[in-house]
């Protein structure tokens, strides 16, 4: 702990209060994490009894990895270092008789959530479209992430949301039947159980001594209910975050929740860490200035020791495609004149689509980039196929996992089939597999396609019985032939080398969920382990940042970029309607999208580029733009207007060189 800063040591040894630690962007808060962690291991507090959360495997992994590289031996045995989610299918996990669930659960993805509720608004008197199936998803969604039960939703409902409490309703009526809980059910479930059974609160109050939370203004007020029950009335636990870089409102994050930690522990010490070990004094300056606009109940202003830096510089085009080869032409011009690699440089922007442009300038100088959030491999349908055969081996009440791949490869059980099978079911209260094997059931279908259900029933228990029984990966492998999936793959991809490709991808997991299996220090895993493993880990996957493996450049969202830092950075965008967005004009959250380009300054370590067009093509007509009112809002004498100077004739030889260096090397 030598080269903590007094701040940061203060928070590693500040054990005796509950504890929050307002760290600033770039200040070392993942370090204090792992230094504190150390020290309650040294200080006796065994590692089984510590446990440390966040929001992405990412951060995960790395917060495990620094804190073993700071204990020797065997000293961080059982130490639980996992996302929020993980941590709550764990409790799940172990309680679920409690909670009146059977072993095997399964986890619904979006995918799933969104099948279900399609099926559930079908069968009323409502019409199903993607846009109404997407507005429920998110409602429930945000009911469970608010803390709101299906009965609250119920009674408080307005007009507006009648439906969608009803739908709320019979929506965790069916997925309980199926055994199954979703994404947010991971916290709400957890934080129920607690409040209903005091003996298994004090349990894990027992095994979890001693709390530590990463990207706390990221929590929402039912990851705040967990937090709170499982530390109790003597708060054991540090939580590190800033009330600054809070930019997940839309999906339940909730900045009150620092204050609400004042409210709810009376003996709570708050250390600030302002240090910035990122940045340049001059971009901190800057950062500082913006987000003073915003009110706050802890003021804190970052510093450094890296030196002044340059100003910060605001580009003007005339329309977003002379924007976006001015900013490539930016990279080539500044790689030349300072020798950095690709990798040095991000170009962020608000939302997606503004990349389109920006790709097609990179691709046609020749210059390599990454863009964040590119396809998941738990994305490809051959995936989801051959999972959701695994699913439905585990747990035959997995609904979502039977609809997926009863007709896939095609058995000749058809929507009518279905249709009559999901009414039955319905009525009966039990699963669709369950019902597939009725003798009721007989008395709505023909006898076809009864035998056509019972022998694929059969053929699922016979499979998930030698899979249990013997060699799980031997028996997977066999089944894929049995199915025959590989043709099918190449009788419905467009071209033989698509075909290949998804041959390929659904070999590539089972050799890894056979690793996996093997891996698991405590023995092999069940299957049934590995598939609920792998569906929380798809679910975390897509919210997790990929990394760049090669010498590119990174495009990606402001969002995207919490939490990565890059020598130079480039804002696109800089426009009203865009940066603040229109949504939050309107709704008035102007406070967050200044908490947005606030994280987008802070990214730069260097030099940090501003750009915005005075028109902009928008659903194929062009329109007239202003300036973005965060740009009035930053201190003039620290910006460089480049559409306001005129090159020198120097700067305009350099760029000269510049461009015909990388014109040489385009030719190389």
């Amino acid at each position: 702990m030598v080269k903590l800063n007094p701040q940061q040591l203060a928070a590693v040894k500040a054990i005796d209060h509950p504890l929050l630690v307002l760290a600033g962007a770039g200040s070392g808060k993942t370090r204090v994490i792992t230094e504190k962690i150390a020290y309650l291991i040294q200080q006796g507090m065994p590692a089984k009894n510590i446990a440390a959360v966040t929001f992405t495997n990412k951060a995960a992994r790395e917060m495990k990895s620094r804190v073993a590289k700071l204990l020797v031996g065997q000293q961080s045995s059982g130490l639980r270092v996992s996302t929020f989610h993980s941590l709550g299918l764990d409790i799940l996990r172990k309680e679920h008789k409690t909670l009146g669930y059977k072993a095997n659960l399964t986890l619904f993805d979006e995918q799933d959530k969104a099948t279900l509720l399609r099926s559930l608004i079908s069968h009323s008197d409502e019409q199903c479209d993607s846009e109404k199936v997407d507005f429920y998803a998110h409602q429930i969604g945000q009911w469970k992430n608010a803390f709101v039960t299906p009965e609250q939703a119920l009674v408080n409902a307005d007009q507006d949301h009648y439906h969608a409490a009803v739908l709320y309703r019979d929506y965790s009526r069916n997925i309980k039947a199926y055994n199954a809980v979703d994404f947010d059910d991971l916290i709400l479930l957890p934080v129920l159980l607690f409040q209903e059974n005091p003996e298994v609160l004090q349990k894990w109050q027992n095994r979890i001594r001693y709390l530590l939370v990463d990207e706390y203004q990221d929590t929402n007020i039912t990851q705040y209910q967990l937090i709170k029950l499982l530390t109790g009335n003597l708060g054991r636990f540090t939580v590190v975050g800033d009330d600054d870089q809070s930019i997940y409102a839309w999906r339940g994050a909730q900045p009150e929740n620092l204050m609400q930690l004042q409210k709810d522990f009376s003996r709570l010490q708050v250390i600030k860490l302002e240090q910035n070990y990122r940045s340049t004094g001059r971009i901190l300056k800057v950062a500082n200035h913006l987000i003073a606009n915003n009110p706050h109940v802890f003021e804190k202003r970052l510093w450094s020791e890296l030196g002044f830096g340059e100003p910060l510089r605001v580009l003007s085009h005339k329309d977003d495609l002379t924007e976006a080869q001015q900013v490539v032409s930016e990279i080539i011009h500044h790689k030349f004149k300072t020798g950095a690699n690709y990798q040095d440089y991000a170009i962020l922007y608000r939302g997606n689509h503004q990349s389109r442009l920006l790709e097609r300038c990179l691709r046609e100088s020749n210059i390599p980039y990454f863009i964040s959030g590119s396809t998941s491999f738990f994305a490809y349908s051959e995936i989801k196929d051959i999972l959701s055969y695994l699913r439905l081996f585990v747990n035959q009440d997995d609904d979502a996992a039977f609809l997926r791949i009863i007709n896939t490869p095609r058995r000749e059980i058809g929507p009518t089939t279905l249709e009559k099978l999901g009414d039955y079911a319905n009525e009966r209260h039990i699963s669709l597999f369950a019902a597939s094997t009725e003798l009721g059931l007989a008395q709505r279908l023909g006898e076809k396609a009864h035998r056509r259900l019972e022998k694929f029933c059969h053929w699922v228990n016979d499979t998930a019985d030698r899979m249990q029984r013997g060699d799980t990966f031997a028996v997977m492998q066999e089944f894929i032939d049995q199915i025959g999936y590989e043709q099918w793959l190449k009788e419905n991809s467009k071209t033989e080398a698509a075909a290949e490709r998804k041959v390929k991808n659904v070999y590539e997991l089972v050799d890894w969920l056979k690793r996996l299996s093997q891996n698991d220090p405590s023995g092999e895993k069940s299957l049934a382990e590995i598939v609920s493993k792998i569906m929380l880990m798809d679910i975390l996957e897509r919210q997790d940042e990929q990394e760049a493996s090669h010498d590119q450049v990174s495009l990606m969202t402001l969002h995207a970029a919490k939490g990565l830092e890059f020598p130079h950075v480039f804002l696109i965008g800089m426009e009203e309607n865009i940066l603040p967005h229109q949504n939050s004009i309107d709704a008035g959250t102007i406070e967050e999208e200044r908490r947005l380009a606030y994280v987008g300054i802070t990214r730069a370590q260097r030099t940090c580029t501003f750009s915005y067009c005075t028109h902009r093509k928008r659903y194929g007509e062009v329109s007239e733009c202003e300036p973005s009112r965060f740009l009035n809002e930053l201190p003039a004498d620290d910006l460089e207007w480049i559409s306001k100077k005129k090159l020198d004739p120097e700067e305009q030889r350099q760029r000269g060189k510049a461009n015909l260096a990388h014109l040489k090397s385009l030719l190389a």
